[in-house]
C-alpha cells in the first residue's frame, strides 16, 4: 500500500458515500480538516500518513469494514509477495 493508494481510498470512499473528504471527517466525529490535501504532507515535504485513529473512525461511520475499504483503493503498486507454487 502506497501514500497515494491509502489518500486515494478515502477520498474514493467520500465520493461512495456522496461527500467531499469534509464532510466524511465530520461523519466520523473528527475535525473537518483531517483529510484535507494540505495535510498529506508536512511543510517540508514529508508525507503524513492518516492515523489508524482517524480511519477506523471514517471505516465505523461509513460501515464497513478494512477489507471492503481495501477495495476502494487504487492499485498501482505491483504484488511484491512471491507467489505460492
Amino acid at each position: 500500500m502506497t501514500h497515494k493508494e491509502l489518500w486515494d481510498g478515502i477520498m474514493n470512499l467520500a465520493n461512495k458515500m456522496n461527500v467531499t473528504c469534509s464532510g466524511l471527517a465530520r461523519m466520523a466525529g473528527l475535525d473537518s480538516t483531517t483529510f484535507n490535501k494540505s495535510k498529506r504532507t508536512n511543510h517540508n515535504g514529508t508525507l503524513r500518513w492518516p492515523s489508524t485513529y482517524s480511519l477506523a473512525r471514517v471505516l465505523d461511520a461509513a460501515g464497513i469494514g478494512l477489507a471492503e475499504f481495501a477495495h476502494l483503493m487504487p492499485h498501482d503498486t505491483p504484488n511484491k509477495w512471491p507467489k505460492n507454487k
